[in-house]
């Protein structure tokens, strides 16, 4: 069982930075690839990005790709989202999620999801 909790959602303008984090519970972090998915107002949720287990490979929705960056700290229990050049249309609720494989753009691949924060772009 992982239990994963964010933070770090808020108020940005366009073009402005911001990092959230999703601690995860237990003692096997590293065993799972982490991915973060947004929802936003009427639409579906959309994956994001991903990082692998050991934080070698990620992946990257074409939308956020060259803006947002996924890491991961196992020491810490830890995995961040930094946004920058945010616009507008990037308002949503982040999720995180734990998945142990699969394609990483797969909701159903990922078993352990965060409750959500929320990420307001104002233009």
């Amino acid at each position: 069982q992982v239990q994963l909790v964010e933070s770090g959602g808020g108020l940005v303008q366009a073009g402005g930075s911001l990092r959230v984090s999703c601690a995860a519970s237990g003692r096997t972090f590293s065993r799972y690839a982490m991915g973060w998915f947004r929802q936003a107002p009427g639409k579906e949720r959309e994956f994001v990005a991903r990082i692998s287990g050991s934080g070698g490979s990620t992946y990257y929705a074409d939308s956020v790709k060259g803006r947002f960056t996924i890491s991961r700290d196992n020491a810490k229990n830890t995995v961040y989202l930094q946004m920058d050049s945010l616009k507008p249309e990037d308002t949503a609720v982040y999720y995180c999620a734990a998945s142990l494989g699969g394609a990483f753009n797969d909701q159903r691949q990922y078993h352990y999801w965060g409750q959500g924060t929320q990420v307001t772009v104002s233009s």
